[in-house]
């Protein structure tokens, strides 16, 4: 039997090539939520954190960017959601999510359901800036809050 390494399959250029004749290209948001929400937060030990911590880390290495501007702007080509940096410093990016996936959802106070996007941010960056970096969620529309929001730490 022929082994191969599983690791490096697929890359995020190889999930543009959509051939789908009939049903195109996009699957409703209702479906993303599903998995998201019912099957990774409900279905899993630590809401899925660990998943979607190294799932999103890893679709964000594999995107090929080159600044802080183009991970921005894949995000909302991507229509994860419309991203804006409410402040920046040499040490840390504060970035709001506005239209995030969640958006409309029932609040559930002190519940934060966006941590693919950090990790995904997470992961994009990396590839970037030299050094650890740290994307920590603090805000989310599921919370109540107006808008979901990180705060990026680089040291």
């Amino acid at each position: 039997m022929i082994e191969m390494n599983t690791m490096n399959l697929f890359t995020f250029e190889d999930m543009k090539k959509i051939k789908r004749n009939i049903l195109g290209e996009s699957v409703p948001l209702e479906l993303f939520r599903s998995v998201r929400l019912i099957g990774m937060y409900q279905g899993l030990p630590m809401k899925g954190k660990n998943t979607t911590m190294t799932v999103g880390r890893k679709i964000g290495e594999s995107m090929q960017v080159s600044s802080i501007e183009e991970v921005l702007e894949l995000f909302e080509q991507l229509r994860i959601g419309i991203p804006r940096i409410l402040s920046q410093n040499d040490n840390e990016i504060h970035i709001a999510i506005e239209d995030c996936f969640c958006e409309g959802l029932p609040v559930h106070e002190g519940n934060m359901v966006c941590d693919l996007e950090g990790a995904i941010l997470e992961g994009a960056l990396s590839s970037i800036y030299e050094g650890e970096i740290h994307v920590r969620e603090v805000k989310c529309n599921v919370n109540g809050d107006e808008d979901c929001e990180y705060k990026i730490k680089f040291s």
